[in-house]
């Protein structure tokens, strides 16, 4: 089941609470084959559960109520493992997919329809009371394990591979994998799904394995030209030659040759 033709319609109208939950539930289907009700969701989802309170817990952070936002934050994190800052921007149709261990930092900001899978952290790299986590365009997806640190931008239809580091922006339609990130791959501005949802972050060039290939083939090259010098002419001179050992004169017998060395 996709994106629903109402919520298309209310894209740009203002939400209220109800509308935003409506939207964080009915965003599974399109992303998660595994979904078949809305009762699942609603009751075995942990990832739904923490992006729910989360609106709640935002509302009382931005009402100057934190002390209040931070114990609800404290108890969501109890409960489902997932830890989101009450002070976060969440935008619309987060989806967090098995949710084990993922960290939201306080300044970070996320687009809408960004999916998030477990072990992910959004987070700061300085002490200072400034803009210090991440900023997630539209439809960024980020695969388990990966690590966005800092007050760096990731652009619309990015993808960061599992277990990835990023540390520096990344332009829009990239894909990003490694330690530190590197982007390997430009999608371009189409966006392969219809629906906006790009979930084929398995397909990536694998740039290690490239590398590798690449010092083999190098590798042979260089042992060819290596058996080229031992092809030299004998002389009758060879005998006091300064190359002692390297080449072996055609004439010398096993026996002399023995001798030799």
């Amino acid at each position: 089941m996709a994106i629903s033709d109402n919520i298309k319609s209310q894209a740009q109208a203002p939400q209220g609470l109800l509308a935003q939950w409506h939207e964080d539930v009915y965003c599974v289907f399109g992303r998660d084959p595994a979904a078949h009700s809305v009762w699942e969701i609603l009751l075995t989802y942990s990832g739904v559960h923490a992006v729910l309170v989360h609106r709640i817990i935002h509302r009382l952070w931005k009402a100057n109520w934190k002390l209040t936002a931070r114990i609800l934050a404290a108890f969501t994190r109890t409960l489902t493992n997932v830890e989101i800052h009450p002070g976060a921007t969440i935008g619309r149709r987060l989806f967090i997919d098995h949710a084990l261990g993922v960290v939201i930092g306080e300044t970070t900001e996320i687009g809408d329809d960004v999916t998030l899978y477990h072990g992910v952290t959004l987070g700061g790299t300085t002490w200072n009371k400034e803009k210090r986590h991440p900023t997630l365009g539209n439809n960024v997806l980020v695969g388990s394990g990966a690590k966005i640190l800092g007050a760096i931008t990731l652009g619309n239809n990015v993808r960061v591979g599992a277990n990835s580091v990023v540390i520096k922006d990344v332009p829009p339609c990239c894909t990003v994998v490694g330690i530190p990130g590197r982007v390997i791959q430009s999608k371009g501005t189409q966006i392969q799904n219809r629906h906006g949802i790009d979930l084929d972050h398995h397909l990536i060039p694998d740039p290690v394995g490239k590398a590798i290939a690449c010092l083999i083939e190098r590798i042979d090259e260089l042992e060819t030209k290596q058996t080229e010098p031992s092809k030299v002419t004998v002389e009758e001179n060879c005998d006091h030659c300064e190359a002692e050992n390297v080449c072996i004169p055609k004439k010398d017998s096993p026996v002399k040759l023995a001798a030799r060395l």
